[in-house]
């Protein structure tokens, strides 16, 4: 049973997914109506053959960043057409969950043209997140450097994190996972391995990051104890970081992710193994900070927005988390640091794996989804 009793999950009744001849604002298709618990909204599609997207950034002049996981950087027109793949991007490891991943713009990019990349890199004996940054022009990225990289090297293909935000300083924060083999290394402080770490534009470390002067510890490392973190997003009342996390059988989890704190993992877990056996004798102990909200069973948790715009006054403050095995988008709505309500969002509807949730400068949400044919979606207030 959830933690908050108080948590009341509304159930969606949504139309069947339903093409139009008519197109929405842009050129965009209606796949569908759906009623929430605010009112009708509708989904269209803005754009398709996308291959397994992962991340996406906007750009000042409203066209989209969009990262493929196997490789490739796209800038997406507002009527949905694709660019051509883009120069200069990093070499990735595409295997598995990894490849190239996140996309951020930097705080100062009108002035710098600074596009930071995730990615799982190609080592010898292995890969391992790393980010890197370059300039924008028409034709890709100038100057590209690496400026971080997960100081472990592993032969896998799992948990690789890896979303990228900019705090109110203009410091960047990196999600990073256990890489599934090494988990146990979640509670050390002396490895990137299952860590929010955070860093300076150059890759530098601030001073002020919590364990800077500790012996045995990385530097880099905010926070500690995660799993694979993808969703990250700052708080727009009070600008610290939240990020969700992928639970093993159940346990996902949403955390305020606050400086030099331990999350858990895999000491405690409200999930199990995947072959049923426990992972954790409580899902609680001292000095753990617990989860603000979690599900069982998983969702699979990716792409994290707080909603502050106009279009849906009533959402305005909502968390909103895609689901990747769920197929859905859960709005949560807030009290403070706590979620009150969750209600399900177009499933059954999507029919697709969705990846990352994003507010654009228009005010509507986007989706994308984890697929061979992936799509840009939007959600708009229905007429």
């Amino acid at each position: 049973m959830r933690h908050a009793a108080l948590v009341l999950v509304l159930a969606l009744a949504t139309a069947q997914p339903a093409c139009s001849d008519e197109p929405a604002p842009g050129g965009a298709r209606i796949d569908a109506i759906a009623t929430t618990g605010h009112g009708k909204v509708r989904l269209v599609t803005v754009a398709t053959g996308l291959e397994h997207p992962w991340g996406m950034a906007f750009l000042p002049d409203g066209r989209l960043l969009v990262t493929e996981r196997p490789g490739r950087l796209r800038i997406v027109a507002a009527d949905g057409t694709l660019g051509a793949p883009l120069e200069g991007v990093p070499a990735v490891a595409a295997t598995g969950q990894g490849g190239l991943l996140d996309v951020a713009l930097d705080p100062e990019f009108a002035q710098n043209r600074w596009v930071y990349l995730s990615y799982a890199e190609p080592r010898e004996g292995g890969n391992g997140t790393a980010v890197a940054r370059g300039q924008l022009n028409e034709r890709g990225l100038d100057g590209v450097q690496v400026i971080f990289r997960q100081d472990v090297t592993i032969n896998g293909r799992h948990h690789f994190g890896s979303r990228l935000v900019f705090d109110r300083t203009g410091r960047l924060f990196v999600t990073l996972g256990d890489r599934n083999s090494e988990r146990a290394r979640a509670q050390t402080l002396d490895s990137h391995i299952g860590k929010v770490v955070r860093i300076e534009r150059d890759g530098k470390v601030p001073a002020d990051n919590p364990f800077v002067g500790r012996e045995g510890a990385r530097p880099e490392v905010w926070s500690y104890g995660h799993r694979n973190v993808q969703g990250a997003a700052l708080h727009p009342a009070t600008g610290e970081l939240w990020t969700h996390e992928h639970g093993p059988r159940g346990g996902d989890e949403l955390n305020r992710t606050l400086a030099g704190r331990n999350y858990g993992w895999p000491k405690v877990t409200y999930g199990v193994e995947y072959s049923g056996k426990s992972i954790s004798e409580s899902p609680t102990a001292p000095g753990i900070e617990p989860p603000v909200h979690y599900w069982v069973p998983s969702i699979a948790t990716s792409g994290l927005l707080f909603y502050t715009g106009d279009r849906f006054p009533q959402w305005r403050g909502n968390a909103f988390v895609g689901g990747l095995s769920s197929q859905q988008v859960s709005r949560l709505e807030m009290d403070g640091n706590r979620v009150v309500r969750e209600e399900v969002l177009f499933k059954g509807v999507i029919g697709q794996r969705v990846r990352d949730v994003e507010q654009g400068p228009d005010g509507l949400i986007y989706l994308l989804t984890d697929q061979p044919d992936g799509q840009l979606l939007r959600i708009e207030p229905a007429a």
